[in-house]
C-alpha cells in the first residue's frame, strides 16, 4: 500500500494528511470524522484540485479549487477515482443545522481579544521574556572564552550523517521527529564557532520553513517542512515513515 500527502478541508479544519491509496471511502469518513468533526452518515466528500501549491486555500475559504470528482461511492477506494499528491479532499456536512453553523469556529473576528503593547509586556514578571532574562537564557546567557571554546571550528560529522539519509532527530528528551537528510554543511547564520548544520526535511509539516533562510537556498522542499539542527542531535538509521493514522487503525481493530 502507498501512502498520499493529501490536503482534508471543511468549513472549519483544513490540514494534511497521509492516506492509504487503498483506503475505501467508507473507511477514510470514519477517519475523517474525529478530524473535521462532522459525522460519518453527514459527510459528502468531493476530490478537488488543490487552488495553490501549499494547499493554501484555507478553512471555510470559497477557493476550492476545480471540482474533479464526487466521492459518493463508499467502496470505491481512492486510488479508483484518480486520487494523486496533494489533491484536496472537501468534507461538507448534509446536516441544515450543521451548514447554517458552518464556519462559526474558525471566524475569530469577534472573538475578545487580550493583547499588550511591547512595553508592557516587558514589564511584566510572568512571562518567558521575564523567565529568560532570570535564568539567563538564550540572548541573555553570559558570554565567555570557556563557552566560546566549548565549540570546534571544525565539527565532527559521523560519516553516515550523508545527504539523503533517513535520520530521527531528538528536539528534546521527551520528543522526536523523522526525516530525510538534505543537507549537510556552513551555512552563513548561526555562530561563528558553530560552522556545520543539517538541514532536515521532515516527514511532517513541522518545520519552519522550505528550505532556504535570509534568500538562500540550501535545499527545497514544501513550507514547514525543513529545519536546520546540530549534528549531535541527529541519529542516522532505517527509520520508516510513521503513518499518523496507526494509532486510529489500531483502535478499531480493539
Amino acid at each position: 500500500m502507498s501512502y498520499l500527502n493529501l490536503w482534508i478541508s471543511s468549513s472549519d479544519t483544513h490540514s494534511e494528511r497521509r492516506i492509504g491509496s487503498d483506503i475505501t471511502i467508507s473507511q477514510l469518513k470514519s477517519k475523517l470524522e474525529p478530524v473535521t468533526g462532522i459525522p460519518y452518515d453527514s459527510q459528502q466528500l468531493s476530490l478537488r484540485r488543490t487552488s495553490d501549491g501549499a494547499g493554501h486555500s484555507g478553512a471555510g475559504s470559497s477557493s476550492l479549487g476545480e471540482l474533479l470528482a464526487q466521492l459518493d461511492d463508499d467502496q470505491r477506494t481512492l486510488d479508483s477515482y484518480g486520487v494523486r499528491e496533494w489533491m484536496t479532499i472537501r468534507v461538507e456536512s448534509s446536516d441544515p443545522n450543521a451548514r447554517a453553523l458552518a464556519g462559526q469556529y474558525s471566524d475569530d473576528s469577534r472573538v475578545e481579544k487580550f493583547e499588550l503593547t511591547k512595553e508592557e509586556y516587558e514589564a511584566r514578571n510572568d512571562t518567558v521574556l521575564a523567565y529568560k532574562m532570570r535564568h539567563q537564557l538564550g540572548r541573555f546567557a553570559p558570554t565567555s572564552a570557556s563557552a566560546s571554546s566549548s565549540h570546534s571550528m571544525e565539527t565532527e560529522v559521523p560519516k553516515d550523517l550523508v545527504v539523503g539519509a533517513r535520520c530521527e532527530v531528538a528536539l528534546s528528551p521527551e520528543l522526536s521527529r523523522r526525516g530525510t537528510v538534505r543537507f549537510v554543511g556552513p551555512t552563513e547564520f548561526g555562530a561563528k564557532d558553530e560552522s556545520v548544520w543539517v538541514g532536515v526535511e521532515w516527514d511532517e509539516p513541522v518545520g519552519k520553513g522550505n528550505g532556504t533562510v535570509d534568500g538562500k537556498v540550501y535545499f527545497e522542499t514544501l513550507p514547514m517542512r525543513a529545519s536546520f539542527v546540530r549534528p549531535d542531535k541527529v541519529t542516522i538509521g532505517d527509520f520508516p515513515e510513521i503513518d499518523p493514522f496507526a494509532e486510529d487503525d489500531e483502535e478499531m481493530e480493539m
